[in-house]
């Protein structure tokens, strides 16, 4: 089967950090116009993304054996269903900032970067917390809990980035202009170099991420701690993001009992860091990727035929006098 604590060796880090560069930069290159993405070039790119990640699971099964590929996979998984949260944090910031069309993949962009490495981040200071400290799993899963329970409850966050301390301490740092000037994140005034609005947006977009960060990766160091899966997983996962903003930005409202499914899971993690530090110990993998499967699908089928219903529904409802 395969052990999924095995220790990574340089190159594969390497050998992954290359590839992952590679598909950036195709990426980079193939909308260097600013174009608007529309939705069948997003269903393309959101294949090649998930393609390159289910691969990718394929690779560790023959490298390392099922236990490792079963890991990546759940990890995968989960880190896939929590990105649904930061479409929808995407879409609220792109409409308050007004962020032109052809240049929100550019701020996709760079945000994917800056989610990548803050995320690396992350993964090795969580992993090495829970190696050193055995309290550590129970705070983390205490902390997945209570934001399963808040998701579930209050539901999506509220964004507001007047509110935003980040973006105030940006603004107050930062000389800016209240405009968009092309697709350039600074720009000359008056002799001075300032940030655009753009720019703004995007330090917005970053600061936001890394809320969902502290979430996303906690929840799979609960599966894991190998960090070299729980970085590959994420980085997949991450890549394919501005695909999936561009088809699903739109039809979020399509997803309305998903929020259940993701609380439900947040909760899971936690409970499984918890359990891990007591006589029960770690819950195996195959269970792990069953509850992953098996809630996204209730979920989602749950919140395809709650629309479904409605319009059923709506089609059955008697016409107005005089429509």
């Amino acid at each position: 089967m395969g052990d999924a604590t095995f220790p990574a060796p340089p190159w594969a880090w390497a050998a992954v950090s290359v590839v992952i560069t590679i598909m950036l930069a195709v990426d980079l290159l193939s909308h260097r116009d600013n174009h608007v993405i529309e939705l069948r070039e997003a269903l393309i790119w959101s294949a090649v993304w998930i393609g390159a990640g289910l691969i990718f699971g394929l690779v560790v099964w023959f490298w390392r054996g099922g236990e490792p590929a079963v890991a990546y996979y759940s990890g995968y998984l989960l880190e896939k269903a929590l990105s649904v949260d930061n479409v929808f944090v995407f879409a609220l910031l792109f409409g308050y900032f007004r962020v032109p069309a052809g240049y929100q993949h550019k701020v996709l962009f760079w945000g994917v970067v800056g989610a990548l490495l803050f995320r690396l981040g992350f993964i090795l200071a969580g992993a090495e917390l829970l190696r050193r400290l055995a309290w550590a799993g129970v705070v983390l899963g205490a902390f997945l809990i209570w934001t399963g329970w808040r998701l579930a409850v209050r539901g999506e966050p509220d964004v507001n980035p007047e509110r935003s301390r980040v973006v105030g301490l940006f603004r107050r740092l930062v000389p800016t202009v209240p405009s968009y000037h092309g697709d350039r994140f600074t720009v000359r005034v008056d002799g001075r170099r300032r940030a655009t609005l753009l720019l703004v947006s995007l330090v917005a977009i970053e600061a936001t991420d890394v809320v969902f960060a502290i979430d996303s990766v906690a929840a799979i160091l609960s599966i894991t701690t190998n960090t070299f899966l729980v970085w590959t997983a994420n980085a997949f996962a991450v890549l394919g993001l501005r695909s999936l903003y561009f088809c699903l930005a739109g039809l979020l409202r399509h997803f309305g009992y998903l929020r259940y499914g993701l609380a439900l899971l947040l909760a899971f993690a936690g409970l499984k860091l918890i359990l891990a530090e007591t006589p029960v110990g770690k819950l195996p993998l195959w269970l792990t990727f069953a509850v992953v499967v098996l809630t996204l699908s209730v979920s989602i089928g749950w919140s395809t035929l709650s629309v479904r219903r409605a319009r059923g529904r709506s089609a059955e409802r008697p016409a107005e006098p005089g429509q």
